[in-house]
């Protein structure tokens, strides 16, 4: 649901307490945030292995207490990842909860992007960042990648009931402003990526977990409770400024 790996600075006083809060609100669907990590990341696995498409390095924007970190290690080809996040506070936790030596994790402002990685991953991140500064984090993820590498946004999904409700019952979520499927996408193209293919997953609770066998066939359709929006970055760009 949402797993938020916020980057503002207020994430740190949630930090050491960001997995009572998280649970909290995701309760209500019978799951622990580690099935919705999983489920993200073997999602994005069926469709890298239809691309053809193994990322060697990864970098894990707003990757906040490492919460996806060791499923995206489990990736097939990824020798590296790296973590960025605003909080201090949350990368140190992220750095006890990941004892692999292929994870390293930077301050976000620490790190320069130097347009070399082979994937980039976000996930919950845009509803915590101010709408005028997307724009800015989208440009950030965009020179991190190399030329034809992948752009991996996971979003709540705001036109999904459920979503809402466990917004409303997480603390650090109260100022958060959604965007739809339909805004991510034209804000990834205005970053200047080519969306291939958008998904909804996480419909049915634990409750109804007997329906979930059918999710796959009914992903193109906005009913999940997130939403993945696949990107690849033109092979004939250039690294920004």
């Amino acid at each position: 649901m949402t797993d938020s790996n916020d980057p503002k600075p207020g994430f740190d006083e949630y930090a050491a307490e960001y997995d009572a809060a998280l649970a909290q609100g995701i309760s209500v669907s019978g799951e622990t945030k580690d099935y919705f990590a999983e489920g993200r990341v073997d999602w994005l696995a069926s469709r890298l292995r239809e691309l053809k498409f193994r990322p060697g390095s990864i970098l894990d924007f707003g990757c906040g207490i490492g919460t996806n970190t060791p499923f995206l290690l489990r990736l097939d080809g990824v020798n590296s990842l790296l973590g960025v996040d605003v909080s201090e506070s949350s990368l140190n936790i992220a750095r006890g909860a990941v004892p692999d030596d292929r994870a390293t994790f930077s301050v976000l402002d620490q790190y320069r992007p130097q347009g070399r990685h082979d994937l980039v991953f976000t996930n919950g991140v845009f509803h915590h960042i101010p709408p005028p500064e997307r724009a800015g984090a989208m440009d950030y993820m965009f020179r991190a990648l190399r030329p034809g590498g992948l752009l991996v946004l996971w979003e709540n999904n705001p036109w999904n009931p459920g979503t809402r409700y466990v917004m409303s019952r997480i603390p650090f979520d109260h100022d958060a402003i959604t965007l739809s499927a339909r805004e991510a996408q034209s804000m990834i193209r205005a970053g200047g990526f080519d969306v291939l293919r958008t998904d909804f997953l996480f419909i049915f609770p634990r409750a109804l977990g007997w329906f979930r066998k059918f999710e796959a066939s009914l992903a193109r359709l906005p009913f999940g409770a997130q939403y993945q929006v696949l990107c690849r970055k033109p092979m004939d760009s250039k690294l920004h400024g």
